[in-house]
């Protein structure tokens, strides 16, 4: 059967509207599938509109904990009118606004002038993240590709002599896993792949993850998307058994962004039984 718990819209940094995804899940026959754009909702009504069946979501950035670097958690099944949420969402965009103004002027000090009007029609909702930039460079030839510029400037690994990135705000594991229960939803790690940089070059060191999701998993985390596209087959393995072992629940996603990520397709196949655990918890009819 297909799902995908994990998509980008033009509402972040996606180049497909919130309904033609819709449109596409709902075509292509999926069992499930959620939008999950950064650090906003503003694409799930116009989800919702085309598909009242379908979740709503977010993906948040939030702290990654002690020795890891990146933790981007899905919030799945939310109710995206909850206070609590709401306000935390807020504080993130005021972290992201300020955060782009500080890359606007390391691009000038490199001798790259990107009008801070210009950048901002490449964001076709209030989120203006990374890939917007690498769009800009790579449409006015500073770059060969999307994915070439976030190398070349946007990396926290980018060469440093045009290394542009800039750190921003994120919010604690504990705040952010209680704005997503009090908004009715699931805390699912995303990608747990990339919680640490080094794991990109090494391998993931799976006793780590294992030990740290066994008690984030304690402190409010639910599942972990132990099926991603980006996976190896061993990944996945890996990655499942280390869901099972803490009491996990298991998702599946693409990490969908249309053009922006061409080599990434929509959908991923699950089994029934692998994917009826998240389904229940989420009340899917």
């Amino acid at each position: 059967m297909k799902v995908d718990f994990h998509c980008h819209s033009t509402a972040s940094d996606g180049t497909t509207d919130p309904g033609d995804l819709a449109r596409m899940a709902l075509d292509g026959g999926f069992a499930a599938f959620a939008l999950t754009d950064h650090d906003n909702c503003d694409g799930v009504a116009e989800m919702k509109a085309v598909a009242p069946r379908f979740f709503a979501g977010t993906e948040i950035s939030i702290e990654p904990g002690e020795g890891f670097d990146l933790f981007h958690l899905l919030a799945i099944g939310i109710d995206p009118d909850a206070p609590r949420l709401k306000a935390l969402l807020a504080r993130i965009l005021e972290g992201r606004n300020a955060r782009n103004k500080r890359i606007l002027a390391n691009f000038s000090r490199i001798g790259i002038d990107i009008p801070a009007d210009e950048i901002a029609q490449y964001a076709h909702g209030e989120i203006l993240a990374r890939p917007h930039f690498a769009r800009w460079l790579a449409s006015h030839g500073l770059a060969g590709s999307v994915k070439n510029a976030m190398e070349m400037y946007l990396l926290p690994d980018s060469p440093h002599a045009t290394r542009c990135y800039e750190e921003r705000w994120l919010p604690s594991q504990e705040d952010a896993f209680a704005a997503v229960h009090e908004a009715g939803g699931l805390c699912i790690m995303a990608h747990p792949k990339f919680w640490r940089r080094s794991w990109k070059r090494g391998g993931v060191d799976f006793a780590a993850a294992s030990r740290e999701i066994c008690r984030l998993a304690e402190a409010g985390l639910d599942g972990i998307e132990a099926l991603y596209q980006a996976n190896s087959p061993g990944e996945n393995v890996n990655f499942i058994r280390i869901a099972d072992a803490a009491g996990c629940l298991k998702s599946a996603g693409s990490d969908y962004h249309g053009a922006n990520k061409p080599d990434v397709s929509f959908g991923m196949d699950v089994s029934p039984e692998f994917i009826a655990p998240l389904l229940e918890r989420l009340g899917a009819n």
